[in-house]
């Protein structure tokens, strides 16, 4: 598998693993997320051949942005938890205003 097979296979792995928790599926995302880093091993250990081609930045800078993405869904997932979880303790935070807490 090439470096550019193994980025694209990063990428299709990234899109899964947002699918999977848009659609709150457990099971979708951990299979997503075993298969994405198979492939980060697989350029892992293709090792660093110097300097990259145009290409194999444009898919490096994809991959970011969607794991960027990815991130961004789990911190909001988490948030809505801790948020819950406070409301059913009856431990509701100050809500958050721009300024700080009202």
């Amino acid at each position: 598998m090439t470096r550019r097979d193994a980025l694209v296979q990063v990428i299709e792995c990234l899109h899964a693993e947002i699918a999977a928790l848009k659609a709150n599926d457990a099971v979708g995302l951990e299979r997503a997320t075993a298969a994405k880093l198979v492939h980060i091993e697989a350029l892992h250990a293709g090792g660093d051949d110097g300097v990259a081609a145009p290409d194999l930045k444009a898919l490096a800078a994809e991959a970011h942005r969607l794991n960027e993405t990815a991130r961004i869904y789990v911190n909001l997932m988490a948030a809505n938890v801790r948020r819950r979880l406070q409301t059913l303790a009856g431990n509701q935070a100050a809500p958050y205003r721009a300024m700080g807490y009202a």
